[in-house]
């Protein structure tokens, strides 16, 4: 399934709950399709959301609304149902927006182009951490639910480890040799994966994030732009070259490529809400929804434990109040209409 979007775009979402797909465009654009498997994808909003590109686009508020990053240092909520603006907050960060995320059910992280990142409370409506994490753009973030932890990864070459409890930056790795991308947590938290401009994926082990552990090189010379999990043992890959991989880690192995977006790099790659579409963006300007079921076919999808290799026995450091991981992909939980409506 394919879909025109006109121009370059930066992000891309699917909804929680419903089969709705969002894209933030080069243009500053914000394009919501409804998509089924079995007729066209149909455009529910083509709405011009920021003067400036808008590079990230995230669901929120259980799916009421969108949020937009640009490079303009706003962020805007947008309704779902009705495309109207719900709120902007201008001049979020001192630098233009790079990444924003998900962080628990009433918070959403958002990263610029000169390495702060901000956490932002959408239930009390304030900004309630700041962290100058990194010299460079913030590529990339992830949160470690069980131990209330930030990473962040950055065009410094460096891995952020930012405590939301003490609002330090707890830890920052040291200077690798290219480019960090992106960041996923893997094992159940006992590995960070980092994918890097050079093509080399990077493995940190859990409070020890000085320096990595493991390096695979299997996709180089080719950018690792993307990185999504797949579940604990592996991970879909995006690269420069067009291609999307399925990717063993520990042990560290290209399974097989998947798809071939196009020649053009992989901006960012995302799965539905029911895991049966990977969508991916690319320099082609195409959105593409991939069955994920056909394009797995032969990949094995039941690792067995047995094949575990992974002895390092270093555990997260757990927070009891923080329960269940899903809260990294918690959405607010408050009324749209009240979203960021002090700030």
């Amino acid at each position: 399934m394919e879909i025109s979007l006109g121009s370059l775009p930066f992000g891309l979402d699917f909804h929680p709950s419903d089969q709705l797909v969002a894209a933030a465009l080069i243009t500053g654009d914000l394009h919501l399709y409804r998509y089924n498997a079995d007729s066209p994808p149909q455009k529910l909003l083509d709405l011009h959301a920021h003067e400036e590109s808008c590079r990230a686009v995230r669901f929120v508020n259980g799916g009421q609304a969108m949020l937009t990053g640009s490079t303009d240092r706003s962020i805007l909520a947008t309704d779902v149902e009705t495309g109207a603006t719900i709120a902007r907050l201008e001049d979020s960060h001192e630098d233009a927006i790079y990444s924003l995320i998900n962080v628990t059910e009433s918070t959403v992280a958002s990263g610029d182009d000169q390495g702060c990142i901000k956490v932002w409370d959408t239930r009390q409506r304030t900004l309630c951490n700041s962290f100058d994490a990194h010299e460079e753009y913030v590529s990339d973030m992830t949160f470690a639910a069980d131990a209330m932890k930030l990473l962040g990864t950055s065009g410094d070459g460096t891995l952020s480890v930012c405590n939301l409890r003490k609002n330090t930056v707890q830890t920052r790795s040291e200077f690798s040799e290219e480019e960090l991308t992106s960041v996923v947590l893997m094992k159940n938290g006992r590995k960070v994966v980092c994918g890097s401009q050079s093509g080399t994926v990077l493995l940190y082990s859990w409070g020890y994030f000085k320096d990595c552990s493991d390096r695979f090189v299997g996709l180089s010379p080719n950018s690792v732009d993307a990185l999504l999990k797949l579940d604990e043992d592996r991970v879909i890959t995006g690269s420069e070259n067009g291609l999307i991989s399925l990717v063993g880690i520990l042990p560290n192995r290209i399974i097989q490529p998947i798809a071939e977006h196009s020649e053009y790099p992989i901006e960012s790659l995302a799965l539905s809400h029911d895991r049966k579409f990977l969508g991916s963006i690319s320099h082609d300007s195409m959105l593409k929804l991939w069955d994920l079921d056909d394009i797995l076919k032969g990949s094995g999808n039941n690792i067995s434990q047995a094949a575990e290799s992974d002895s390092d026995g270093n555990d997260m450091d757990v927070d009891n109040k923080v329960t269940s991981k899903s809260a990294s992909k918690g959405h607010a939980g408050s009324s749209s209409n009240n979203f960021f409506a002090d700030l």
